[in-house]
């Protein structure tokens, strides 16, 4: 047991002697934080973060504007799909800044009609463009 202690506090020891030699070697006493130098020009942080800020609040509003065209694809398609009319799997629906874009292939011009008329009557499209075949 003493043969323990005395082996933990040799180690303890040369633990702080390293310390402090790198220190030493360094140039800088052991501890010390690395920090900035010099004057802060507060109007240029200033600045820098107000452009951050905007950046920052562009990309979110492109960020919202990707999630409702997903939310709206995905509303139009669920809509299809539970459409008896209409063949959902054969439909491709994508939308851009609320402009819809409806293509594939249809089997009769009465289901690329209720196609169309359920992607323009959901809420956010602003339009719907066709490019429906019907086969």
């Amino acid at each position: 047991m003493r043969t323990l202690l005395s082996i933990v506090l040799v180690l303890i020891v040369l633990g702080a002697v390293a310390f402090f030699a790198l220190g030493y070697w360094t140039g800088r006493p052991a501890g010390d934080a690395v920090g900035t130098g010099g004057v802060v020009d507060v109007d240029r942080a200033r600045e820098r973060g107000a452009a951050l800020g905007e950046k920052a609040a562009a990309a979110t509003a492109e960020l919202r504007e990707e999630a409702s065209d997903a939310s709206l694809t995905t509303k139009i398609k669920a809509k299809m799909a539970l459409d008896d009319l209409v063949k959902a799997r054969a439909i491709d629906v994508t939308t851009e800044r609320g402009v819809v874009t409806v293509s594939g292939s249809v089997s009769s011009q009465a289901e690329r009609e209720r196609a169309l008329a359920l992607a323009r009557d959901t809420e956010g499209v602003t339009r719907v463009v066709d490019h429906l075949q019907v086969r």
